[in-house]
């Protein structure tokens, strides 16, 4: 099948302003602030940075150098959300990011991991590992400020369990709950808003 030029074109203009229109591009600077929001401040400046310098590819915007790595907003989502966790998880997150780009989704992705984190093929990390996020409406960068925004903290404490953690596996906005009990992704829950 042949496709006409001037479709492909357009196909790849389509998407180059859908990416533009979905927020304003940011300098690595700007987005290495935004990035390491979530974290607590003594955390932020020694905390690495992967961001976008060119459209859809992450790449190193700092080195870690506090064992806490931060991912920038994607500015080809619509909505503002950045996150930071300990680096021991970049092996599941790093493959979490690979299997979407193959076009693993949903739930595949996580079943896809739990099987390479049971036998062994996928290095899960073996003491606790913070994860921190902002889910927002909007950031404004001039102010550094989150509209409408809402804080996640979790830590990841793989193939825990109730027993094993003394946690309730009830979801609560009130208490620290273990979700995901017994898989490689267990992990304490804790939420607040902004």
């Amino acid at each position: 099948m042949r496709r006409c030029p001037v479709v492909v074109a357009l196909v790849g203009l389509v998407t180059m302003v859908s990416w533009l229109e979905a927020q304003p591009a940011r300098t690595a600077a700007e987005q290495i602030t935004a990035a390491v929001l979530p974290l607590p401040k003594e955390m932020r400046e020694g905390a690495g940075v992967m961001g976008y310098r060119t459209p859809g590819k992450l790449e190193v915007l700092r080195p870690t150098r506090n064992g806490m790595l931060c991912l920038a907003d994607d500015p080809a989502e619509a909505q503002f959300h950045v996150s930071c966790y300990a680096d021991s998880m970049e092996p599941f997150m790093a493959r979490g990011r690979a299997l979407r780009a193959q076009g693993v989704t949903g739930a595949q992705v996580d079943t896809v991991r739990f099987a390479e984190a049971k036998s062994g093929a996928l290095k899960m990390p073996t003491a606790p590992a913070a994860l921190y996020q902002i889910f927002a409406q909007s950031y404004d960068a001039a102010t550094g400020s989150v509209k409408g925004g809402r804080s996640l903290f979790v830590v990841y404490v793989p193939f825990a369990t109730a027993a094993s953690t003394g946690l309730s596996t009830v979801p609560s906005d009130t208490k620290p709950w273990l979700m995901l009990p017994g898989t490689p992704k267990a992990h304490i829950m804790f939420s607040a808003s902004m």
